[in-house]
């Protein structure tokens, strides 16, 4: 697969308060975070942009509250940042989307003429499926590698539950199928990017 020179990791909320599993519950793809790693390095090593995302919850209680250890990256995320040769930016957020965040991605993306956007980070069904969404009905390439993410088990109504892995497909045929994103894997990306 083709990945644009100037094509924009999105790295969503990869924060320290999602190790909480009191909190969130179980969740799946422990290599989620080695192939977040990869991607980021990929990206820096190549000058493309890169733009860390953090959600300042003000939800009372939730592990990711604003203000909080829970709010900081992860160590693999912190450590990396302000280390690659190209742009960086980084959005907080209160809501689900990256897009409606601070500073304003959708303009910062169309100043630096970027079309191309690979989302990973936390929470596959959640964040990341809404930045694709709104990615895709904005106009961009939106690439979705769904092993760069992972998301936690879930009760809705009914007494209805889904796994971890149940949430991951189903988000990975929504938006696949409904062509709002492209969903690949890490190692496609990683050869789609790759220094020429």
């Amino acid at each position: 697969m083709e990945i644009n020179e100037n094509a924009a990791l999105v790295v969503i909320d990869v924060q320290k308060g999602f190790d909480d599993e009191g909190f969130w519950g179980r969740r799946n793809n422990p290599e989620a975070e080695d192939n977040i790693v990869a991607l980021v390095e990929r990206w820096q090593e190549t000058g493309r942009p890169v733009v860390f995302v953090r959600h300042d919850s003000e939800r009372e209680g939730s592990p990711l509250r604003a203000g909080t250890e829970g709010n900081g990256f992860k160590d693999v995320v912190e450590e990396r940042r302000g280390k690659g040769a190209g742009p960086e930016l980084l959005v907080t957020k209160r809501v689900n989307s990256a897009f409606y965040g601070e500073p304003d991605l959708d303009a910062w993306l169309k100043g630096a003429a970027v079309e191309q956007l690979v989302i990973v980070g936390i929470q596959t069904n959640m964040c990341n499926e809404t930045t694709a969404r709104m990615g895709g009905n904005l106009g961009y390439d939106v690439v979705f590698p769904i092993d760069a993410m992972h998301t936690f088990d879930l009760a809705g109504p009914f007494g209805w539950t889904r796994s971890a892995e149940e949430l991951t497909r189903a988000t990975a045929v929504s938006l696949h199928g409904g062509q709002f994103a492209r969903v690949v894997t890490t190692e496609d990306v990683l050869r789609g990017a790759a220094a020429r």
